[in-house]
């Protein structure tokens, strides 16, 4: 649970919040406002880096209850939260939203998933950086 807690993890959600918020009201499209930025972001806070660790990790076992996380995160979610505010979800705009927050869930999952400080992430990031320039 610790690792929910650390301040680079919790900034870099409220950077991410900020701009979901920010395209929700930029954007106006018909699906998308201030409540699902904020059910989508903070499921995607708390199961991608998980997700991604089952994958990385290889625990098989698991691989189904993550991709049922994935899936609520991206698609499960974003349809009971539209009929729950009485919206009518169309084809067409499940569809992209399901490949747009796939990425964005992936992403999320790659950047929350080191389980170290932001000095330790900064540091491995210019070690590789400095391995993959000698190539």
């Amino acid at each position: 649970m610790g690792e929910y807690f650390r301040p680079w993890k919790l900034f870099t959600l409220a950077i991410g919040l900020a701009l979901l918020v920010f395209g929700a009201f930029y954007y106006d499209q018909p699906d998308w406002d201030v409540g699902i930025s904020f059910v989508m972001g903070l499921l995607a806070y708390f199961t991608a880096p998980w997700g991604i660790l089952v994958l990385k990790a290889r625990r098989w076992k698991l691989l189904p209850l993550a991709l049922l996380a994935f899936w609520f995160t991206v698609d499960g979610s974003y349809v009971m939260y539209n009929a729950w505010v009485g919206r009518p979800v169309w084809p067409e705009l499940r569809a992209a939203n399901f490949f747009a927050s796939s990425l964005l869930y992936l992403l999320c999952g790659f950047i929350w998933l080191p389980r170290m400080t932001f000095r330790e992430v900064l540091s491995s990031a210019a070690a590789a950086l400095r391995v993959g320039g000698r190539k």
